[in-house]
């Protein structure tokens, strides 16, 4: 068994590409740094990631992918799953010896499974979208503590940017511990280490109170009481509201604090 260790980054899966073609020997798996190795291996090659390499492979990607595929490429890197490197390493591959497009051959496993990711990322985007509860700070930042499955902040910072664009608001992903904050001008991407000042914003996602707008907890309350209007009792189907909105996200959403 051959294994390619890289250091875990999408430039790094592009290096590893490269240096595949230039060495003519092919990976069996991808490793992260720090991962073990697997029982037997027969050789173990470290991949040091080069910029000038990755932007060589990706500039042969887009000679032999549509623009739609590269976006799918790079938001597959985001799933964050045991066999996202080995996944993409083997479809970058595909669709560099391919004599036409690889895009629609779903008879292919890899070209399957590599669409079937990147609607699972999609699709968590999509939830991202619906579930981002703001809290408002007293100091007028609006802000939003997330824990989402695939690592997709960078994909609806754009959209919040957008809709919000006369407001200083910040999204932190508690999972990966990092966030993007908006301050009326660009997106910065902000990382609060524990004995940080504003460390406090990312204990457990909830704003205490003491931190909070004047307002903000009347709110909240008067959503609360908004969500409860709404529901029918009688058409209560608590199966299908679970399949809507699913449980890990209940832990930052407004309507469901007690």
């Amino acid at each position: 068994m051959i294994l390619f260790i890289f250091d875990n980054t999408f430039e790094g899966l592009l290096t590893s590409v490269f240096e595949a073609y230039s060495r003519r020997t092919f990976p069996d798996a991808l490793l992260a740094e720090g991962e073990p190795l697997p029982l037997f291996c027969d050789e173990a090659f470290t991949v040091v990631s080069d910029e000038e390499k990755a932007g060589r492979v990706w500039r042969g990607l887009q000679k032999k992918l549509s623009a739609s595929a590269l976006s799918c490429l790079t938001q597959c890197w985001l799933a964050e799953e045991p066999e996202t490197a080995s996944l993409l390493f083997r479809y970058i591959r595909k669709a560099i010896d391919a004599s036409r497009s690889i895009e629609t051959n779903f008879a292919d496993p890899d070209v399957l499974e590599f669409s079937r990711m990147w609607k699972r990322v999609d699709w968590e985007r999509i939830r991202m979208l619906q579930f981002v509860r703001f809290q408002k700070a007293a100091d007028g930042t609006y802000f939003a503590a997330v824990e989402p499955e695939k690592n997709v902040l960078p994909l609806i910072t754009g959209h919040f940017k957008d809709r919000f664009a006369d407001q200083c608001w910040l999204i932190y992903d508690i999972k990966r511990a990092y966030g993007y904050y908006y301050d009326l001008k660009e997106v910065r991407n902000v990382i609060f280490g524990e004995d940080s000042r504003e460390g406090h914003l990312v204990t457990g996602g909830i704003l205490d109170e003491s931190l909070m707008d004047k307002d903000e907890k009347l709110f909240q309350q008067l959503w609360k009481t908004y969500f409860k209007a709404i529901c029918i009792k009688e058409r209560l189907n608590p199966r299908k509201h679970r399949q809507d909105m699913p449980v890990r996200y209940w832990k930052y959403l407004t309507e469901k604090q007690t």
